[in-house]
C-alpha cells in the first residue's frame, strides 16, 4: 500500500530555530532515497518554505500557503490554486477598512507573486515578519487601501491586537466563502487572522496530493486541525 506521509513545518519539523535538524533531514532522505513518498504542509509562501528545506531530497508535490497551492517542488509550477473572486476580496477589504485593519495582502500581481502593505500603518507583528524577509523580491508597498487589493488575491494575513482580529475573526468564520484562522505567531507570539478561500485549506489540498500521487494511504504530522479531517479519508 502506497502511503503519502505529509509534514506540517512550523512547530512540527522545524525546530525553535525555524530549521530541519540535521538528524531529521537524514532521516527523512533515508526514507524518500528508499522510495518512500514524503511531502509537507505549510502556511509558509514556496520562497520561504524551500529555504528552511533546503537539507530536504524531496521531489513530491508540496503544498503552500495554508493549502491555497499545489506545487510541484522543483518547478515551482502550480497543481492546484485557490483564489478570492472580486466580490470576496471586495468583502473583505470593506470589513477590514470598518475595523481598521490593514492586513498583508498576497496576490499575483501582473503575474509575479507579491505581498502588499501600506508602508504607514505597520504594526509590530508585521514588522516583525517583514524584517524576517529584507531582500525578499515580493515586497510590495503601497500607500493607500486602494492600491492593497490589487491582483489576484489568495491570502490574507492580519497581524494586529486580539481586540481588533477576534472582531474580524468571528465575522470572517460565519462566512461560508472565507477559510479563517486566529492564532498566535509561533515565533513572535503575535496574534495572526489569515484569511483564504473556502477552498484553500490543508486537509483539502492533502486529500488532492495523496490522490494525485495515487497512494492509498496518508499519514499527517503537525495542527490537529486538519489531522482530524485528514483522519476520516
Amino acid at each position: 500500500m502506497k502511503t503519502l506521509y505529509l509534514s506540517d513545518l512550523d512547530g512540527t519539523l522545524l525546530n525553535s530555530n525555524a530549521k530541519i535538524s540535521d538528524y531529521s533531514a537524514k532521516i527523512i532522505n533515508r526514507f524518500i532515497q528508499s522510495g518512500g513518498c514524503f511531502s509537507y504542509a505549510t502556511a509558509r509562501s514556496f520562497v520561504t518554505a524551500s529555504k528552511v528545506t533546503l537539507n530536504l531530497n524531496t521531489s513530491s508535490p508540496v503544498i503552500c500557503y495554508n493549502g491555497a497551492f499545489i506545487l510541484e517542488s522543483g518547478t515551482n509550477k502550480m497543481l492546484l490554486s485557490n483564489y478570492f473572486t472580486e466580490d470576496e476580496v471586495g468583502f473583505i477589504a470593506d470589513t477590514l477598512c470598518s475595523h481598521d485593519v490593514y492586513p498583508i495582502v498576497h496576490a499575483y500581481v501582473n503575474g509575479v507573486e507579491r505581498f502588499s502593505y501600506v508602508a504607514e500603518k505597520i504594526t509590530p507583528a508585521m514588522k516583525h515578519f517583514l524584517d524576517s524577509r529584507i531582500g525578499d523580491p515580493r515586497h510590495r508597498t503601497v500607500e493607500c487601501t486602494d492600491d492593497l487589493y490589487c491582483g489576484d488575491v489568495f491570502y490574507i494575513a492580519c497581524m494586529d491586537t486580539d481586540s481588533l482580529l477576534s472582531k474580524v475573526n468571528d465575522i470572517f468564520s460565519a462566512n461560508k466563502s472565507y477559510n479563517c484562522i486566529y492564532h498566535k505567531d509561533i515565533y513572535s507570539s503575535e496574534p495572526w487572522c489569515e484569511v483564504m478561500p473556502v477552498m484553500a485549506s490543508k486537509a483539502n489540498a492533502a486529500v488532492q496530493l495523496k490522490n494525485y500521487l495515487g497512494c492509498e494511504k496518508l499519514i499527517a504530522f503537525g495542527e490537529f486541525f486538519y489531522i482530524r479531517m485528514c483522519m476520516l479519508i
